[in-house]
């Protein structure tokens, strides 16, 4: 008899991949249709540019991590609440004025045993108050 693969487990995967650093192994976990929605609706759509996607965001968030305190598990759909953080890359290093972290939560629907859509739930303030820093810098 297989082994049955529970959405569960399939977010289970995807954290790991997304702590991992891994775009390839996290596309290897969407479906062909997958969709990606941040913390202000941004949507992107579709498994190679969420690729991408994922590829530039660990370019810029090197050290990128995120952290659940609490599941909760409703067939298809996985609620995950914790925290993300992480440093802005700056000339290609991690500087600790640029370390962020700030309380989120991640909603995944699964299908088939592939992630159908990954949404994100955070407080951006944290992120966006180093950015504007960086940029009074160049100035």
């Amino acid at each position: 008899m297989e082994d049955l693969i529970t959405p569960k487990d399939v977010v289970f995967r995807f954290v790991s991949g997304i702590n991992r650093h891994d775009p390839d192994g996290l596309a290897s976990l969407m479906t062909e249709d997958h969709t990606f929605v941040d913390s202000l609706g941004h949507a992107v759509r579709g498994r190679d540019p969420m690729r991408e996607g994922w590829k530039a965001y660990f370019a810029f968030c090197r050290n990128y991590w995120i952290a659940y305190e609490k599941l909760i598990d409703n067939g298809n759909h996985v609620a995950l609440f914790g925290t993300a953080g992480g440093t802005i890359v700056t000339n290609g290093t991690l500087p600790p004025e640029n370390e962020w972290r700030t309380p989120a939560a991640w909603l995944a629907v699964v299908e088939g045993g592939l992630v159908k859509e990954w949404r994100v739930y955070a407080d951006n303030k944290p992120v966006y108050d180093i950015l504007a820093g960086m940029e009074a810098a160049n100035r």
